[in-house]
């Protein structure tokens, strides 16, 4: 009897993570049924018009913690600033890229002419969370994607909403706000192209 209930309870568990990410990633508009037998996609990156935390403009939460670590240290709020904006190129955009590659089966390509879509993901909400040793609080996106035709991206064929991209390091050793919002692209990434593969297969 106890095998039994170990079974089904497994069984829950694994639907439950194979279905989950439908209840964070939805189609707002069109349908995905074009990508289907597609090989490669590019991908762009945006981040107008985003909210950060309780701050309504990423403009001015950059400003109220460029305020605060320059009172701490001369510099400091420079530098984080400068690695806010850096960490987008090379550390979000990689860890997306590389998670959606491999869990839908699509090629991210750095060439428009390699591929016949875009996917083009407009971050709308950063929630960067914080982590100081005896307590933390995980990082959080939301996004709206668009999924346009790259000869001509006015041609919009697909939109689809994400929702509660979570992001933490395994060991949770993600002090710098980079590590743990990276994650959060890193999740997007991966659900996103798993919900992407089982919409067109």
């Amino acid at each position: 009897m106890k095998l039994i209930r170990t079974c089904v309870l497994f069984a829950a568990m694994i639907a439950f993570s194979a279905g989950g990410y439908a209840q964070h990633i939805k189609i707002i508009e069109g349908d995905l049924s074009p990508l289907k037998g597609q090989k490669n996609i590019n991908t762009e990156f945006t981040y107008e018009n985003m909210a950060v935390g309780k701050f309504k403009t990423e403009a001015e939460y950059v400003a109220k913690k460029k305020e605060e670590y320059n009172k701490k240290e001369p510099g400091k709020g420079d530098k984080w600033a400068e690695d806010w904006v850096a960490d987008r190129t090379g550390n979000f955009d990689r860890k997306f890229n590389e998670l959606f590659e491999k869990h839908s089966d699509i090629r991210v390509t750095g060439a428009k002419k390699d591929a016949k879509y875009t996917l083009i993901y407009k971050t709308t909400f950063i929630e960067p969370g914080y982590n100081i040793y005896i307590t933390r609080k995980n990082a959080e996106t939301d996004a709206e994607v668009w999924i346009v035709e790259a000869a001509n991206p006015s041609k919009v064929i697909a939109k689809i909403e994400v929702k509660n991209a979570k992001g933490r390091t395994f060991g949770g050793n993600d002090y710098a706000s980079g590590e743990r919002i990276g994650e959060c692209y890193a999740d997007a990434g991966k659900y996103l192209g798993k919900f992407i593969k089982d919409k067109i297969d």
